[in-house]
């Protein structure tokens, strides 16, 4: 995909918790963007050829000791850069300007005016809201610098030196609550590195399938199909390039939403055509989580059994070199995979821990993409919406909304209140723009109700939705009342064994999204 990074921007992380937004809003203005490590050598930051940096925020002051440095080769290239908060205050520093802590500190919105024309802001506003989120500022300028913008705390809230194309701003551009955000960025783009926009989802496709064939050439290739986006979206668009060379597995392990087994094997197998191997493990899966009651032991129990039977079925099949995993950006970043001195955040794999006797070549098609971004090349390859915008889903599945000990009448319990509480969100047009996450959980605990004119004691059920923009945090769904009512009155008349309900309105943090 060389072709299509190539004269993009390289942003380079200094710990900004807003750094892949920076690479996600470059990426929607058409333009391939990579994030990268601030002390990754030159060699891996060039490797694209890009025609900018952006240095990112940071929750570092530049003069202390142990601050991250801007890379010296950064400036030595003469490409253009723009700095972003910490990002601004590093470049200032470096180029003999001083950066001090402010008298006030600035987080929230605030107003810039710009009075000097420049690229920068060029088409804009001459007052423009923005996002500030800082404690240091700007005291004197380097050599060769201008003011561009000010605001009322921050009398230095964007400059720049024009003659050697290096900008910096104080607010955040990246974020939705600086409204001119995209436009800004788009100027630095396309009016000062000259950048082309031929990042899309038609060219990605085009790309990858060629770039796919040329990897595996005749081998063939096999794939753990979870029915979740991202494998999906990886296995159409290695079945495009490969077509039956591709064979896919999909474990029923019985902790899937309502439908979801019988939909996965009509949609790859019958619809796309594909070559898929299905496996009922329920009962496999039940028998080994009899008694099981703790998160992490269903966890990790859920893990093995899934390698095991994926593993038995491949060990079925001949001749088959490589293995498909629906692998995306955000899982390489958290996994600190370019970094030497990052934290790993989450390690990711779809197949971890395989036995030594399996050993395959790895193809990762989607490894450069954002979710949203997988989602668009999903619909460019015709897979199905109820697929590309299904709601995240974690592995284990329903053994972690099904608190307490599992068996199948409870998770089929789960499974019909769960259908109804998502149908009615649809109905409401709330499942995909009004809610991030939504599910519900049972609990292992009875109550008195009465139903008609008897006593009953049934288990309880939790109703969990929410709204976020990157699951780090989340903060509950307002629902409206007659919505909750409907669900909740539907729930105690079609689904045996559940005689109350309620909704979590816990933010994250301090709870999770998840209960367990």
């Amino acid at each position: 995909m060389d072709d299509l990074k190539t004269g993009g921007i390289a942003v380079i992380d200094f710990g900004s918790q807003y750094t892949q937004l920076i690479a996600r809003r470059i990426r929607e203005l058409g333009v391939y963007s990579e994030v990268y490590a601030h002390e990754s050598p030159a060699e891996h930051i060039n490797r694209h050829q890009p025609a900018g940096y952006v240095l990112s925020g940071g929750p570092s002051s530049v003069y202390e000791a142990d601050a991250p440095q801007l890379p010296p080769f950064l400036l030595k290239s003469e490409r253009p850069i723009l700095g972003i908060c910490y990002g601004m205050q590093l470049l200032t520093a470096v180029l003999g300007g001083t950066v001090a802590a402010a008298r006030e500190r600035e987080y929230g919105p605030a107003i810039i005016s710009h009075e000097r024309r420049s690229p920068l802001f060029d088409g804009l506003k001459t007052e423009i809201q923005v996002w500030m989120s800082h404690g240091d500022r700007i005291e004197a300028l380097p050599p060769g610098f201008s003011v561009l913008a000010q605001s009322d705390n921050s009398p230095l809230a964007a400059i720049g030196d024009m003659e050697r194309r290096l900008y910096g701003l104080q607010f955040h551009p990246e974020v939705r609550h600086s409204p001119a955000g995209n436009a800004i960025l788009g100027n630095f783009l396309f009016r000062i590195c000259r950048c082309q926009p031929k990042w899309s989802a038609a060219a990605f496709i085009e790309d990858s399938v060629l770039r796919i064939r040329e990897q595996v050439g005749e081998e063939r290739v096999l794939l753990a199909l979870s029915g979740g986006v991202d494998s999906a979206v990886a296995g159409a668009l290695i079945h495009r390039a490969i077509g039956d060379r591709l064979t896919c597995i999909f474990v029923d392990h019985g902790m899937l939403r309502q439908g979801e087994a019988q939909e996965v094997v009509q949609v790859f197998r019958c619809d796309q055509g594909m070559k898929l191997i299905a496996v009922n493990a329920v009962e496999h899966f039940l028998a080994a989580l009899t008694g099981v009651i703790e998160p992490e032991a269903k966890r990790k129990t859920i893990g093995r059994l899934f390698v095991e039977t994926f593993s038995d079925e491949a060990r079925k099949l001949q001749d088959i070199r490589f293995l498909a995993q629906g692998t995306i950006y955000p899982d390489v970043i958290e996994s600190a995979a370019d970094s030497a001195t990052a934290k790993t955040i989450k390690s990711h794999h779809n197949v971890g821990g395989l036995p030594a006797d399996l050993r395959f070549e790895l193809v990762e098609p989607l490894r450069d993409l954002f979710k949203d971004e997988v989602r668009a090349i999903g619909e460019a390859l015709g897979l199905p919406e109820s697929i590309i915008w299904r709601q995240p889903f974690p592995g284990p599945g329903l053994a972690i909304r099904c608190l307490g000990a599992l068996n199948w009448e409870r998770l089929e319990k789960l499974r019909a209140a769960d259908a109804i509480f998502t149908n009615e969100l649809e109905a409401a047009g709330l499942l995909r723009a009004g809610t991030a996450q939504s599910f519900a959980v049972l609990l292992p605990v009875k109550s008195v109700g009465v139903m008609g004119d008897n006593r009953s004691y049934e288990e309880a059920l939790v109703l969990r939705s929410v709204t976020t923009d990157d699951f780090m945090t989340a903060d509950w769904a307002r629902l409206p009342y007659e919505l909750l009512a409907r669900v909740s009155a539907r729930i105690v008349n079609e689904v045996s064994g559940i005689n109350r309900v309620a909704y979590d309105i816990t933010s994250k943090p301090p709870g999770t999204i998840e209960w367990e």
